[in-house]
């Protein structure tokens, strides 16, 4: 029987996930998840490649926006390597380039994503916001994703094989409490619209607690439930294996410093799916109502074929 980790131990396997590596000047290693299948987790590399960028860059400047294309799908069990550019350095704003890549069996190396990070020293400016946070319920009367998933999974009982059953059950260091349905939760076609309260399982830990580390954590985190979103108004999903998937590119703009440790609010809706591609927007909100971050991202989305 395998033990099942304390939130302690997700949330210490994920920092240190994401804690890249020096190798060389400019070139990072991001280790391979411990007991990764298949394919690498888009958010772990989004987050890898951030923390690239900003190793590189003075602690005076932060990270305000990141932009991202996934080429190739990442492979579970294989470090990933991080070369980084600096295109620009100036008083105000600094832009570095990320190029990640998987070594092949031959020696060769395959570039899975590039990623465009760009940082500016913490400055007063205007200040508006257009839309107020969602009034919806707090996190604390929901039950969890996983408390939902497990009743799923009660109720499927033979229907689902036990490798189906262990991905659908395996602990994850993110908590999630979805205030809506989910494309996996539901098959009756909705709006294109979903709200996610979200934050680590346990709190970051004092000795890599730092704002750099907290970017990276909702980076990795914004990746959860956003390509489903332009799922919701087709009543398909790709758990229930009626959808092949993959994110395209990626995008995030942070206005606020946050802990990823504390209750955050993922807004999201889909204004646009055909072509095979799904087009999907998002907004991060603090407990107080603040926006703090922003995030699109357009997916591959086709109707699986046959059984």
């Amino acid at each position: 029987m395998v033990d099942t980790p304390s939130n302690e131990q997700l949330i210490n396997g994920l920092t240190k996930l994401l804690t890249v590596e020096k190798r060389a000047s400019d070139v990072h290693v991001g280790l391979a998840q411990k007991g990764g299948i298949g394919r690498v987790f888009g958010g772990q590399v989004l987050a890898q490649a951030l923390q690239a960028a900003q190793s590189s860059v003075p602690e005076t400047k932060s990270a305000h926006s990141l932009h991202a294309y996934f080429l190739r799908g990442g492979r579970e069990g294989i470090p990933i390597e991080y070369r980084i550019e600096r295109d620009f350095d100036g008083r105000s704003f600094a832009n570095r380039r990320v190029i990640a890549s998987q070594e092949n069996e031959d020696g060769t190396s395959t570039p899975i994503l590039n990623l465009t990070a760009s940082f500016q020293v913490p400055e007063e400016g205007l200040s508006h916001e257009d839309a107020p946070m969602p009034d919806v319920e707090p996190p604390e009367t929901l039950k969890s994703d996983m408390e939902v998933r497990q009743s799923m999974a009660d109720a499927m009982g033979d229907k689902l094989t036990e490798a189906h059953r262990a991905l659908m059950l395996r602990p994850r260091p993110i908590e999630m409490r979805t205030i809506d349905k989910l494309h996996w939760m539901n098959s009756e076609p909705r709006e294109p619209r979903a709200h996610t309260w979200f934050r680590t399982a346990a709190p970051v830990p004092g000795d890599v607690d730092t704002p750099a580390l907290h970017r990276a954590l909702i980076t990795y985190a914004s990746d959860y439930t956003l390509l489903g979103t332009s799922a919701l108004p087709h009543g398909l999903s790709w758990m229930r294996g009626e959808l092949v998937g993959a994110s395209l590119d990626h995008t995030v703009w942070f206005h606020r410093e946050a802990r990823a440790d504390e209750w955050l609010l993922y807004v999201t809706d889909a204004p646009w799916s055909g072509g095979g591609r799904g087009f999907n927007r998002g907004r991060i909100f603090n407990q107080g109502g603040d926006l703090i971050a922003s995030v699109a991202q357009e997916g591959m989305m086709r109707r699986r074929k046959g059984k």
